[in-house]
């Protein structure tokens, strides 16, 4: 059923949260974070997301590996579809799928050392001895960058830089097959952003890694990605090979992403595309088109219809009435 070049296939993935009007009320309603997103990862690959804080990036990517449990769609993982498995199975699956998470202080037990905090998906998902365990986490720390003599560390003896390559030693060191990167260098000085990217990059060609990496960087996104996803408000609006989104993008949005990026050729504001309007909730989406109503292209039909994905080049679709 699945291609053969894809590690992961996601059908309809949708998740949304429940809420209640108010504590009295019985009326429920649901903030829709993620809604019938699709697409697929090839093996070896780098998949940029991208999109406004809120667009459902990070839930998105929690719910891919059931950090967060989906309300609909599918997710095949190599051919299996991980969202029906027992948490028993699931368990051994999670040796192969790993996430990087966003902040590298809170994401770190203060309690435990750092040779503890990067063992600990061997301790849950493996039975080895402890010779093996030792020299497996001094390789993962070796390879993440760090001194090995700081094994016995705590996370509070090391900068932001540093806590972020024991999270990484921490995802790599069941080799994982697939890694969701959850903007892994946004709370870093901008002087060691590249320094973790460069990381990630030689780290992905070593080991044979997927990546899944979310970020609202696309200077970022440009240089890490080979695919770009965008979102908006739960949706799937655009995805492209890297070259194709950032010379030939087709959707109004993507457009509005690339013309903030900030450049020493633009001159002035003429090519700046300024959206208007405050991004609608995600507990009350928009009929139609969910950016029609900040959308400087938008007609009648976007009110109206919900835009289908379309092709518009080679492995380029665009969610839009005017692709």
């Amino acid at each position: 059923m699945e291609n053969e070049k894809h590690l992961l296939e996601v059908h309809n993935l949708t998740k949304w949260f429940p809420v209640r009007n108010s504590i009295f009320s019985r009326q429920q309603n649901y903030v829709k974070a993620v809604n019938g997103v699709s697409f697929s990862v090839k093996y070896g690959e780098t998949l940029g997301v991208v999109g406004e804080s809120g667009c459902g990036k990070s839930t998105m990517g929690r719910t891919l590996l059931r950090l967060l449990e989906a309300t609909d769609g599918a997710v095949y993982f190599k051919g299996e579809n991980i969202l029906t498995l027992s948490k028993k199975k699931m368990k051994e699956k999670r040796k192969d799928m790993q996430i990087i998470f966003q902040d590298p202080y809170a994401s770190l037990d203060p309690r435990m050392t750092v040779g503890d905090i990067i063992s600990e998906p061997l301790d849950i998902q493996t039975s080895i001895g402890r010779k093996e365990r030792t020299e497996k986490v001094l390789a993962a720390i070796e390879m993440s960058g760090l001194n090995p003599k700081f094994v016995n560390r705590y996370p509070h003896e090391f900068s932001g830089g540093q806590r972020q390559r024991i999270g990484i030693a921490r995802a790599i060191i069941s080799r994982p097959q697939l890694i969701v990167c959850d903007e892994p260098v946004s709370a870093l000085d901008v002087s060691i952003q590249a320094q973790g990217i460069n990381l990630l990059k030689d780290l992905q060609h070593s080991l044979n890694m997927t990546y899944i990496f979310i970020s609202h960087d696309l200077s970022v996104i440009k240089h890490i990605s080979d695919r770009v996803l965008v979102m908006y408000l739960g949706n799937l609006v655009e995805i492209s090979p890297k070259q194709d989104l950032f010379t030939n993008s087709a959707h109004p949005y993507t457009r509005a992403l690339l013309s903030a990026i900030p450049s020493i050729e633009r001159r002035g504001t003429k090519d700046k595309i300024v959206l208007q309007g405050d991004l609608p909730s995600p507990l009350n989406l928009p009929s139609g088109c969910c950016f029609h109503t900040r959308c400087f292209m938008a007609k009648e039909i976007c009110s109206q219809k919900k835009p289908e994905l379309q092709q518009v080049g080679k492995e380029h679709l665009c969610a839009c009435h005017f692709c």
